[in-house]
């Protein structure tokens, strides 16, 4: 059983990410970098990578039955590459910076120092451990529900694959067809350490401001912007 600092992080980690746990020694390993096992081998009871194997088959089969009951009509081709999106490095890391897992992950210190608790591998493994430790602890329905629930937050963005266009995109051909014009964008504002910088984008159109958007680079944070714009102006 974790030590009493540690579950006290645990909890807190539980009650943010709304999930809910019976054996919170499985989470503990969930959370728990390789790094840190091998710097520390007598104080951790092992680390996420048998759970990260676990997760891995766990998540990929709930996202294609999400997939498969969301978009009736779509074919298989398209259901695997939105599953494809879905479960890549990227997008399991954005679901990790979202759930602050990076905050709670235990890391050697020479990992944390070159800012791994923001690095896309760390964060888009400890999802799938997480995934793997539910299902273990709560059984598949409990963990269906979870990730279930996070793919409803992320909708914009898989509709946005299933389209085949980024918004930069779409807003670039609309602007060009009915005025002739290409979108600019310029990044107003740039926040947060070194390691997990924040950014703040604006599109402009002929001048004006059509839409502002946020993300952790430069491109995250101007796709949102467009997509606020396509959003804001029912385009």
């Amino acid at each position: 059983m974790p030590e009493a600092d540690r579950l006290q992080q645990l909890t807190a980690f539980a009650a943010q990410a709304g999930v809910s746990f019976q054996d919170l020694s499985l989470l503990d390993q969930a959370l728990t970098h390789s790094s840190f096992t091998h710097e520390n081998p007598g104080l951790a009871a092992g680390d996420n990578e048998r759970l990260e194997y676990l997760g891995d088959a766990i998540l990929g089969f709930l996202v294609a039955e999400w997939l498969y009951a969301r978009y009736p009509s779509a074919t298989e081709g398209e259901l695997t590459r939105l599953r494809v999106y879905i479960v890549r490095g990227e997008t399991l890391a954005a679901i990790g910076r979202q759930c602050a897992l990076g905050r709670y992950l235990l890391m050697g210190r020479g990992e944390a120092a070159n800012g791994g608790q923001d690095r896309e591998a760390n964060l888009a493994g400890a999802v799938e451990a997480l995934t793997g430790a539910m299902y273990l602890d709560g059984g598949m329905e409990q963990t269906r529900r979870f990730v279930q629930r996070l793919l409803e937050t992320h909708t914009e963005q898989i509709e946005d694959q299933r389209t085949r266009k980024d918004p930069k995109t779409y807003l670039q051909e609309y602007t060009q067809s009915a005025m002739q014009i290409t979108p600019a964008y310029a990044i107003v504002q740039e926040s947060g350490p070194q390691h997990r910088r924040t950014f703040q984008a604006q599109v402009l159109v002929n001048g004006v401001v059509w839409g502002t958007g946020t993300g952790s680079s430069k491109q995250a944070a101007e796709q949102g912007a467009a997509r606020a714009a396509i959003r804001d102006r029912s385009l």
